[in-house]
């Protein structure tokens, strides 16, 4: 447990409960709003969670708590969306629930070799399917839903201490640009999709074949074409107009992807050329081309 500071904002939530699916992140979750001075507490028991939040409404050491609440509730956990219903009603309450893809959570409880909270004879994809009915009314009264397929450890905190930290004008968005290839399908995360199969492809001229758009040579190629001058200019402008609109509404990551056939060369280019725009725009962005190397053309 972290004792709340003196200095916390008044503005703050006075209750965040952090919830979502067993190893999304909650535990790392929690622990960055211990450090943003929330009193913390995790898997505390369901019918002990109003007695904590009168303790978060009456002490005056603690202005704001986050409360972890997850399957290890076992059957008490049915009733919480009940109590959290009339928490609402004293406290300024927040919920925030935490999940990420079925792929993401069997590489993790891989690395990490740990058990699922379900225990029992069953695998991890079935316990796993079982905790997501479970918690499905709880996620109905999410204020905050967040994947957390996308992040490290790292991106995951920052993503909440800007959230949180300080005023709603001061948060900013991580930004992910993205290549790809639509030979292989479309990134199933992506918010926004940029087609550029429309682009000359280096893909056909042997000294480019085997390169990537990274190569300055194949990229000086992209770039001589009209057609790609203005479409990045457009694009560019595209963006940062969205942008602020997106960070007004609270959306803490992302995605904008651009395919060409193979995710080797136009997309490539186009991608970190797009990340160091919006870099010199004060934006916070990571590249990443998620098709390089694979045997396609374009």
């Amino acid at each position: 447990m972290a004792q709340q500071p003196e200095s916390a904002s008044l503005n703050r939530p006075e209750l965040v409960v952090v919830t979502g699916l067993s190893g999304s992140g909650k535990g790392t979750v929690l622990k960055c709003f211990e450090d943003l001075g929330y009193y913390s507490v995790d898997n505390l028991p369901t019918e002990l969670i109003p007695k904590f939040a009168e303790l978060t409404k009456s002490s005056p050491d603690i202005r704001c708590a986050a409360l972890g609440v997850d399957i290890r509730e076992g059957a008490g956990l049915s009733e919480f969306p009940a109590i959290y219903k009339k928490l609402r009603r004293r406290l300024r309450t927040l919920l925030l629930f935490l999940e990420a893809d079925d792929a993401t959570l069997l590489r993790r409880y891989s690395e990490t070799r740990r058990p699922h909270p379900l225990g029992g004879e069953e695998t991890v994809s079935e316990s796993l399917a079982k905790e997501r009915r479970a918690l499905q009314p709880i996620r109905e009264l999410a204020d905050h839903i967040v994947d957390t397929s996308r992040f490290t450890v790292h991106e995951l905190r920052e993503v909440i201490r800007e959230r949180f930290e300080g005023s709603r004008q001061e948060q900013k968005l991580m930004i992910c640009v993205t290549s790809f290839g639509f030979r292989h399908g479309l990134p199933p995360d992506s918010d926004l999709v940029f087609d550029v199969r429309f682009l000359p492809n280096p893909n056909y001229i042997p000294e480019f074949k085997s390169l990537s758009g990274r190569h300055p040579r194949v990229a000086r190629y992209i770039r001589s074409f009209p057609q790609t001058q203005e479409f990045m200019t457009r694009i560019s402008e595209l963006l940062l107009y969205l942008i602020p609109h997106y960070i007004r509404e609270g959306k803490s990551y992302l995605t904008i992807a651009f395919g060409c056939t193979g995710g080797q060369h136009r997309s490539v280019m186009m991608a970190s050329d797009i990340r160091k725009r919006l870099m010199r725009a004060g934006y916070k962005v990571k590249e990443v081309h998620r098709d390089l190397g694979k045997a396609a053309a374009g």
